[in-house]
Formats: C-alpha cells, sequence, structure tokens
C-alpha cells in the first residue's frame, strides 16, 4: 500500500463553455479501493475517460507505475493494465456470454479455450457465469458479471467501476463486495464511483472527492459519515426529503388484469398485474431490472395498448388510449432510459420541453407551435430544478446525466399530473439533486396526486413511498405499508414469494 501505483498531476481538460476537470491531482495505490464523489457534472465522467484514453486532457500528466501514461485510446490502456466496467453495458442481446466477451478482446482464443478460462475465472471471484447463455436472457446482475470478467481476463492492475450497484439487489451487492475485496486483497487498485455514500464507507479506503471539476477534499469514508461526504461534494448543508403524513383519498388509477405479451424480443411479459392508486399516495415498486419495469411504463403511459378495462383514470377505461391522450385526463410518464426516450439528444431543451407538453401546456394553436410560451415553459423547468446549462436552446446531448434528469423529471412535474409515473428517477444522480428531486415527488404527492415510482434503489422506495410491491418476472405482489418492512421481507418479495403478504398476516 505504500507503492503509488497511478498519480495524476494537474489534469485540466476544458471544453467550449465549462472547464470539466481544473488542476486534478491525487494517488492511487495497489490494493486500494479509491472513491471518485461529485455531484453530476463535477467531473468524474470526464477525468476517468482520461485515465482510460477516452480524453486526451489539455494540461497535467499521469505516471502508471512510475512511468508516464497517455493512453490515446482504451485499447493502450487496457494494454498497461487498465479496465473499465461502465455504468452502461455494452452487450449484444442475441450474442452469448462468450462470444460477447471475444469481441472485446484483442486476439480472442478458440471459443472453446476461452469458456474454459470464463468458467475457471468466474468461479475463482464468485461471479458464476455460463459462457453458453445468450446474454438476452441474462438479468441485469449476471450482464455485469459479464463485464468485470471481461476486465478480468485481461488481468488488470487498475479496474474503475462507474455506478456498479445501481442496477443490483442487496444480495448481488454483497456478492460484488466479495469479489472486488478478493480483488483487493490480490493487489488490485480500484477506483469505484458511486452516489451510494453507504457503499462508499463499506467498501473504501480513501476517497477523492471534485466540485466544478476541481478537488476540494479527500477522506477516509471509513471515518467520516455519508452526510459529511454529501456535503463536501455539494458545498452546503443537505436538505433531508420530508413532507406530512399521507392521507390517501379516492382511487385515481387502477389496474385490473393488467396482462400483455413483451413489445420486443428479451423483454418481460406482464402478467396480472392488479393494483389500485390513491390521491395522494406514492407507490414504490422495487425489483432488480428486466423484470418489467420498463413495459409496466410502457403500459401505463400509453407507449404500449393494452385491453381498455385494465387500466382506469378516475374510473374511465384508458387502456386503449395513445401517451397523448392519456396526458390529457392527466396521467404522464418519465422512462428510466432519459437520452433517447425520454429526451431527444440533438433537440433543445425547448424542443424537449414541447414533446411531452405539448397538450398540457397549450404549445400550439391550430397546428402551429408557439414556441415564445415553449421556451418560457423549458426556462420555468430549469429555474425551478436548478438545471446546470447555458439556457433553454442547449441540446438534451449537452447536459450531464443528472442535469438532464432533473428537466425531464421537472417537466413532467410541471404540467401537474393527477397520476405521475416515473422509473429509476434518481439513477446515477448525486445526493443533492436525488434529494431534489425525491422531494419534489413528496410534494407533488402532498398536493393530490398519486404518485408511482419505479426504482431498484430500495433505500429511496422505503424513503418515499407510502406502500411498496415487488416486481418479479412480470408480476406484481401485492402493496405493503412501506414503514416497517425488513430487508429480509423485501428480498423475498423481489425474489417473487408473492404470498408475502398472506403469509405476513398468517404470522
Amino acid at each position: 500500500m505504500t507503492d503509488v501505483l497511478l498519480s495524476l498531476s494537474g489534469l485540466t481538460k476544458a471544453y467550449p463553455g465549462v472547464v470539466a476537470n481544473s488542476d486534478v491531482s491525487f494517488d492511487i495505490r495497489p490494493g486500494e479501493v479509491h472513491a471518485l464523489l461529485g455531484e453530476n457534472g463535477a467531473g468524474k465522467s470526464t477525468l476517468v475517460k482520461t485515465i482510460y484514453g477516452l480524453v486526451r486532457p489539455d494540461a497535467g500528466q499521469m505516471t502508471l507505475r512510475g512511468a508516464a501514461f497517455a493512453p490515446s485510446e482504451p485499447r493502450a490502456a487496457r494494454a498497461a493494465g487498465v479496465a473499465m466496467v461502465f455504468q452502461h453495458f455494452s452487450l449484444f442481446d442475441a450474442l452469448d456470454v462468450a462470444e460477447n466477451i471475444a469481441l472485446g478482446m484483442e486476439n480472442p482464443p478458440p471459443m472453446r479455450d476461452l469458456a474454459a478460462r470464463i468458467r475457471d475465472v468466474s468461479e475463482r471471484y464468485g461471479l458464476p457465469l455460463d459462457p453458453s447463455r445468450v446474454v438476452g436472457d441474462l438479468s441485469a446482475g449476471e450482464r455485469q458479471r459479464v463485464e468485470i470478467i471481461r476486465c478480468l481476463l485481461q488481468d488488470p492492475k487498475l479496474l474503475i467501476m462507474d455506478e456498479p450497484t445501481s442496477v443490483l439487489t442487496p444480495q448481488e451487492v454483497d456478492i460484488l463486495f466479495a469479489t472486488l475485496r478478493k480483488l483487493q486483497a490480490e493487489g488490485t487498485a480500484i477506483l469505484y464511483i458511486s452516489h451510494k455514500l453507504e457503499e462508499i464507507r463499506a467498501l473504501c479506503q480513501h476517497a477523492t472527492i471534485l466540485r466544478l471539476g476541481k478537488v476540494v477534499g479527500t477522506c477516509d469514508p471509513r471515518e467520516t459519515s455519508a452526510r459529511d461526504m454529501a456535503e463536501m461534494m455539494v458545498g452546503t448543508v443537505l436538505q433531508v426529503p420530508s413532507r406530512e403524513a399521507a392521507v390517501a383519498g379516492e382511487v385515481v388509477l387502477a389496474l385490473t388484469g393488467l396482462t400483455a405479451p413483451p413489445p420486443r424480443q428479451f423483454g418481460t411479459a406482464l402478467c396480472d398485474i392488479t393494483v389500485e392508486v390513491r390521491k395522494g399516495e406514492v407507490l414504490g415498486i422495487g425489483g432488480v431490472a428486466g423484470n418489467g419495469q420498463d413495459e409496466l411504463l410502457l403500459a401505463l403511459s400509453g407507449e404500449m395498448r393494452v385491453g381498455s378495462e385494465m387500466v382506469r383514470l378516475k374510473g374511465q377505461p384508458i387502456g386503449h388510449l395513445p401517451p397523448n391522450a392519456r396526458r390529457s385526463r392527466g396521467l404522464l410518464a418519465a422512462p428510466e432510459e432519459r437520452m433517447g426516450h425520454a429526451a431527444a439528444p440533438d433537440m433543445s431543451l425547448t424542443e424537449n420541453a414541447v414533446l411531452t407538453g405539448v397538450v398540457r401546456e397549450d404549445l400550439s394553436d391550430r397546428g402551429f407551435l408557439r414556441w415564445a410560451k415553449a421556451r418560457t415553459f423549458a426556462e420555468s423547468v430549469i429555474a425551478k430544478f436548478d438545471v446546470r446549462t447555458p439556457g433553454p436552446g442547449s441540446t438534451a446531448r449537452s447536459l450531464s446525466g443528472g442535469n438532464l434528469q432533473k428537466f425531464v423529471i421537472g417537466r413532467e412535474i410541471m404540467q401537474r399530473p393527477e397520476v405521475l409515473v416515473v422509473n429509476q428517477p434518481t439513477w446515477g444522480v448525486d445526493a443533492s439533486a436525488a434529494a431534489f428531486i425525491r422531494q419534489a415527488l413528496l410534494d407533488l404527492a402532498e398536493a393530490g396526486a398519486a404518485v408511482i415510482v419505479v426504482s431498484q434503489d430500495l433505500d429511496e422506495l422505503m424513503e418515499i413511498s407510502d406502500r411498496f410491491a415487488a416486481l418479479n418476472g412480470g408480476r406484481l405482489s401485492p402493496p405493503r405499508p412501506a414503514q416497517g418492512l425488513t430487508v429480509e421481507e423485501i428480498g423475498l418479495m423481489l425474489g417473487g414469494a408473492h404470498d408475502m403478504e398472506v403469509a405476513h398476516v398468517d404470522a
């Protein structure tokens, strides 16, 4: 732990209108799990892309094991012993595990030999993986294993992990941490990015905090509270979401026997989902990725049509209606995939505001768009939700992930929905922005809306939900009051124990 593996000195990278990294310096040592913390837009992604050869710095230098290190591309970084597991997986659903891993290798061995190596490495590190399975049939946790095994086959000296637990169950997180600790014991250094600060405290020995592209502090996470780290990241006192105890009103949204085939290959069919959501209530729906979350949102938003009586809004059947017709009646939705689904990357924020706000914000007149009003609406979302951007003319692509998420959620909330369905509202969002979004959802419910929050972040769901249900294989468990649920009960519900409510009552 005394020798330096990777040293960063004065790294600076500027883009038009923003300095992403400014004079960033710190060291990573062999066998160290080093956290890189910061708000969305703090410069974390630019920094790790520099280390991995995707970005060239404007100034500064790096050394790896004492030698100059300036990879011109990821291939050079990998050859030097640097591997990276990205937040968004780069896998082909139609190929099997071994074929996907071979695509990421410079000189892959014969498939039989590669399959044997995959089995050997996956078993050695506690990440069981069948090389012959088709990736489209894998859970999100298993897909992540493919990415990790792909990296471990390179025998890396430094492993960069970007939000690795965002798609994992608590049990899968434990397995991942056991693997990382084994790598650490073997001398592999790990640069770990996460917004889940309790995970940072459990896993990391050192943390470097970025704010507005600069290093603003370091700490030992084992000796620093999550709240203190969050406040170092944002530079101010962190506000904790709160609201008065919910008083649920009449039923606003009712799903009855909601059943639908998957809209695409490797999707998940919805099976007999029945639930009611009341005015002023937050219903939290948890589940491991790939268990029907996307399909449920499509069925509720109107992007996927179902039987008209399967979805009723204020007593009226709407299962057959398209999205804008549902929006006009008060049912709005924000999907998980913000870039490409919730927002068009190359359109301006004003244009993206029009995409979903044209009906409820009256942004057209006899077929002509009212651009001045649309721009005002976009500006109000930017101001109200503290979206860091030069203005409404900026493209969605130019925003950091967290700022685009704030815009997407704000765009829906400011249309005053009677029912709002959101999928992964704070995914990849820093602590301050996450607290802001959660408070906005709570305020919306307190104002009388029915809110459905679909999330893989169980802490988030327990914090804001009145009732909790779990999706598993396209089936929804009976909702239960969120207060008092134990981790064990939640784990059983996520695993498909849909008779938990009955078992709980009988006990």
